[in-house]
């Protein structure tokens, strides 16, 4: 009988140095740091701050509503604005108050002056 010998490949083991670590971890969080650099240095924020910044400053042109209890978006936009489409009307009621589809009851939404009784 003949035996046959067979060598198991060594296990490799990654090492990484303390300077590897350092490098790794900064790799990784570039890009948060690169969104934070982003939005601190206004090319962001103010796109966001500046939409809701005009709705306040011009608040006294705008009908204003206040959200019922299971109220949506979409029912709004109907009853405001029964001969337009409603994904428009959604639209422009989330951009005027700085909103991304959720609204709470008691909340008061601006209605966009063409819409306004």
């Amino acid at each position: 009988m003949t035996a046959i010998a067979t060598t198991a490949a060594p296990a490799l083991r990654v090492r990484m140095t303390a300077r590897g670590r350092r490098a790794l971890a900064l790799l990784v969080a570039a890009p948060a740091l690169a969104l934070g650099a982003l939005a601190g240095g206004g090319l962001i924020g103010d796109a966001v701050s500046g939409a809701v910044a005009a709705s306040t400053a011009h608040s006294a042109e705008f009908e204003t509503i206040t959200v019922v209890p299971g109220q949506s978006l979409w029912q709004i936009a109907q009853s405001i604005a029964p001969e337009a489409d409603p994904r428009d009307v959604v639209a422009e009621i989330e951009m005027l108050n700085g909103i991304a589809g959720a609204i709470q009851p008691g909340e008061r939404l601006a209605i966009p002056a063409q819409y306004s009784r």
